[in-house]
């Protein structure tokens, strides 16, 4: 692997070049794959399952395809009394049954979890809800179990730059239940966003402009602790750990405030540390890539949901500094919640700064909890798929997964 580069993220031929599989050209396609999964979600039926009310859902998902679970578990917690349960390879819980529903994602409709699981909830008479490519064991695991196949094919590279097609038929489905407050309108406006963060982040953007490439410039020095504000932004963060590992092949640690702040934080005082400035805090004329560590040292990413109190501004990516608000804009109170996750946040930003940690910031523009969620996860995986360009990487293509797949079969 070559070392990183952070000029290449200025150099748009470059940058394409290094790309044969056309993962930033597939990402750019997310607001287009909700627009098209919104069409086949209804054609397929989907919003017309034979099950009225769940009483539980179960999520079965592999690898990148379980971002679907790890969506759609926040946001019923969040709206609905309704619980949704991830499962991976294992068993179907014992008790799925006729009351439930299990909805299966794969988008090669090949993954054998899933496939086994949709199966077995159609034994049982459980509702069935697959997604993934048509003509598939996944879609005849469906028809099988009486239930409703959703089409999807991807739009390119990999399964993670096809998230948004498995991720809106699923968001849909469980909107028309009543389990999720969305409809059509919401995941238009997810559609919009995400195209707002491809333009923003297309490969000929100013790399001191581009959100993901400073985040890419940022996280090419470190080895990056990825740490949530709460259960939303957790979802951010579980995804950047996807997309850090297998696209940027970069080891990363994640976590969610306020329980994994003391795991992550103390390797800020571990042997990967930076080296604090002889008066505290980050030396500001250092520069990691001439006069930098002989070792990779860990860096802090916190992902932060939107202060209340801020301004139409977007969201952007920030150093350690306080999030700004507007305080021209009417007075918001914020609740107590808000408060502790907003105070508890910055004094985490202090330590970390006071320790040398380069720090790094990304909060969402405005909007509601999908739109907020679709924002931070675009923008990472255009960072990530930057960072995989600036090491000399195909960010499709990674031969231990292909070894890895031959072992497993």
């Amino acid at each position: 692997m070559a070392a990183f580069d952070p000029d290449l993220l200025g150099e748009p031929d470059r940058l394409l070049e290094g790309d044969p599989s056309q993962m930033l050209r597939a990402l750019a396609t997310a607001g287009a794959q909700v627009r098209r999964a919104l069409t086949t979600t209804r054609e397929a039926g989907a919003l017309d399952l034979r099950i009225e009310r769940p009483r539980a859902i179960v999520v079965a998902a592999m690898g990148a395809d379980d971002v679907v679970a790890d969506l759609l578990a926040p946001l019923a917690a969040r709206h609905s009394p309704i619980g949704v349960w991830p499962c991976h390879d294992s068993p179907l819980p014992g008790w799925v049954g006729s009351l439930d529903l299990v909805v299966a994602v794969s988008l090669s409709g090949r993954a054998p979890g899933p496939v086994r699981l949709a199966l077995e909830a159609g034994r049982r008479g459980a509702s069935v809800l697959t997604i993934g490519a048509p003509d598939s064991p996944l879609a005849e695991a469906a028809a099988r179990g009486r239930g409703v196949h959703v089409p999807a094919e991807g739009t390119g590279a990999t399964s993670r730059s096809a998230a948004w097609s498995m991720l809106t038929p699923a968001i849909l489905a469980l909107g028309a239940l009543g389990v999720l407050p969305v409809d059509a309108t919401d995941l238009d406006a997810v559609a919009d966003r995400l195209d707002e963060i491809a333009e923003a982040n297309r490969p000929t953007a100013e790399a001191f402009v581009s959100p993901a490439k400073i985040l890419a410039t940022g996280l090419g020095a470190t080895i990056p602790l990825v740490l949530a504000d709460g259960p939303l932004t957790g979802v951010a963060a579980r995804r950047a750990g996807t997309m850090l590992a297998r696209t940027a092949r970069l080891p990363v640690m994640v976590g969610e405030l306020p329980d994994a702040a003391s795991q992550l934080l103390a390797c800020l005082d571990g042997p990967y540390a930076a080296a604090p400035a002889p008066e505290g805090g980050r030396d500001i004329f250092a520069d990691p890539y001439l006069d930098g560590p002989p070792g990779a040292e860990v860096g802090l990413l916190l992902l932060r949901d939107r202060d209340p109190r801020a301004g139409e501004e977007g969201g952007r990516v920030r150093g350690g500094e306080a999030a700004a608000y507007d305080a021209d804009a009417p007075r918001v109170e914020i609740g107590p919640q808000d408060a502790a996750r907003i105070n508890l946040a910055q004094g985490i930003v202090d330590l970390a700064e006071r320790r040398g940690a380069r720090v790094q910031q990304l909060s969402p523009g405005p909007g509601g909890d999908l739109v907020r969620l679709a924002e931070l996860m675009a923008t990472l995986d255009f960072a990530a798929t930057y960072l995989a360009l600036a090491h000399g990487l195909d960010p499709a293509t990674v031969p231990a997964l292909a070894d890895l797949r031959d072992l497993t079969g």
